[in-house]
């Protein structure tokens, strides 16, 4: 439930003053799209691509490395497993995705901040994974867990984000086999929204879940979908067992998980795009058929994160057409499985919240809201290819994600919206500014950022000439400053408080 601040007593412009400078928590609905999916393959593309992923799984098949377990069950579903090599018989892993659900709906602890991943939907989540943070003030650094816990409050505060993510950023003060529990607490407590799971070893994943029995309930858990954790594949066509490891631990415990290559195209992938569509898909069909050997029905969305290279320097480049026709591409293969699909983001190269930031993270958004993407990790903070998050481009990235709410609702054509009577009421030669039907709308009209300058150019530099970025660190300053902390169960905080002293005092601290 949106948390906004009472309306203080009283009318006129004290009143409505009030009211604009009044602290608040709004939270807007995951996107439901009113507008059609972009789509760039034909039927005929289509099925080569799927001919040809089923040849890859057949004749090449995929590896999955000291993983005993796993090569088990691929053999007594009817692959042929040689060594660590699985060729899974044509058609078999398309057989096995059947199981798997269409739409998964993931508790948050608010239940009015659930949110439904798949058919038309898309949830909104932030930056997964840096080492490194950047701000205006501390220039770049690495990730502590202050970062972290202050990242988690900013995501809880911007009311287009739908999720709370999950490593938002590393925190790299914490030991490694430590870190999962403070990251968990500080998304279980700093916000109410929906979050992600540990994969980095499956004993983290198994605390994600204890932890989950603590906040829901354990038999609410196991009835339940809590969390979306991101299952990378390790390509071209491996399946590294600490993944499948977590992978095991959450399909066993009907939590979802994103089963995704990481792809970098000219590297990790073919140079084309059909070449690349053709493997990702190969992979994702392995992957998402293995959750479902673990357990029939097991939540799971099939993942493409995917980025082209370029070919003097080796970095990987973002905003590109073909990483575009890619996601398209891919957007269409999911949906032709029935499974949910996630994609896209605020991808960018740039080193700072620039003019190339915003021209690539632009590019990017409205590729995933186009390609029917229904779970956006990193739409906001992402910079300098995912080695950094950055505060200011949160806020900047959040601020811009409500242009794609605005953009999927669609036209609409009722009588309002043909705006007969202003046309008529107005008439030639006249304006529109005073008319009945602009003073009905005017409020909601239009959308308009939180966060961009749109005053004359006197009043804006007598303010200080601020560029976007000095306007972020104000917003930054300004949300933290409002931040207040969503309320919990006194019980329930003290349980996970003592769950996490618990696990730490287990085992020595390793940062390796």
């Amino acid at each position: 439930m949106a948390e906004s601040a009472r309306r203080a007593r009283g009318g006129g412009g004290a009143a409505r003053r009030a009211a604009r400078t009044a602290v608040s928590f709004e939270t807007a609905r995951y996107i439901e799209r009113n507008i059609p999916n972009f789509e760039v393959l034909t039927e005929e593309a289509l099925e080569i691509i799927e001919q040809n992923a089923d040849a890859v799984l057949e004749e090449i098949g995929v590896n999955f490395p000291d993983n005993p377990e796993a090569l088990a069950l691929w053999r007594e579903a009817g692959a042929d497993v040689q060594g660590e090599r699985v060729r899974i018989p044509r058609g078999l892993a398309r057989k096995l995705c059947c199981t798997a659900p269409s739409t998964i709906t993931q508790v948050a602890r608010n239940r009015d901040r659930d949110v439904v991943i798949g058919g038309r939907n898309l949830v909104l989540a932030p930056v997964y994974g840096p080492p490194f943070v950047r701000d205006a003030a501390g220039g770049r650094r690495y990730a502590t867990m202050a970062d972290f816990e202050k990242f988690v409050k900013l995501g809880y505060m911007s009311k287009w984000l739908h999720h709370s993510g999950g490593t938002v950023c590393e925190p790299t003060d914490i030991p490694v086999n430590k870190r999962h529990l403070d990251m968990l607490h500080a998304h279980m407590t700093l916000s109410d929204k929906p979050f992600m799971g540990s994969v980095t070893e499956p004993s983290r994943a198994q605390d994600s879940v204890d932890m989950c029995g603590i906040l829901f309930g354990k038999d609410f858990v196991q009835e339940n979908t809590v969390m979306t954790s991101l299952i990378n594949i390790n390509s071209p066509m491996t399946f590294d067992d600490v993944m499948m490891g977590a992978l095991k631990v959450y399909a066993e415990n009907n939590q979802a998980c994103i089963i995704s290559p990481f792809i970098v195209g000219g590297a990790m992938a073919p140079v084309s795009v059909a070449g690349t569509l053709t493997q990702v898909l190969a992979e994702t069909l392995a992957g998402i058929a293995y959750s479902q050997l673990v357990r029939p029905g097991a939540p799971v969305i099939m993942g493409a994160f995917v980025t082209s290279i370029d070919m003097n320097s080796g970095a990987p480049t973002f905003g590109t057409p073909e990483a575009a026709h890619i996601t398209y591409g891919a957007g269409q293969l999911a949906r032709r499985l029935n499974l949910p699909y996630r994609s896209a983001g605020s991808f960018t190269g740039s080193k700072l919240p620039d003019a190339q930031a915003a021209y690539e993270t632009s590019n990017s958004l409205n590729m995933g809201l186009l390609s029917g993407v229904n779970f956006m990790l990193h739409a906001c903070g992402w910079l300098e290819g995912g080695l950094v998050s950055s505060f200011e481009k949160f806020v900047m990235d959040a601020d811009q994600l409500g242009t794609l709410h605005h953009l999927a609702r669609g036209v609409e054509i009722d009588v309002n919206a043909q705006a007969m009577d202003a046309i008529r009421e107005v008439g030639p030669g006249g304006h529109y500014l005073g008319c009945a039907h602009t003073q009905s709308n005017f409020r909601d009209a239009f959308w308009k950022s939180d966060l961009l300058d749109y005053k004359p150019f006197e009043t804006w530099s007598d303010e200080g000439a601020r560029d976007t970025q000095s306007l972020a660190t104000a917003r930054v300053e300004k949300m933290l400053a409002d931040y207040q902390q969503p309320a919990l169960d006194p019980a329930i905080r003290e349980a996970l408080d003592a769950f996490v002293a618990t696990r730490k005092a287990a085992e020595p601290d390793s940062f390796s």
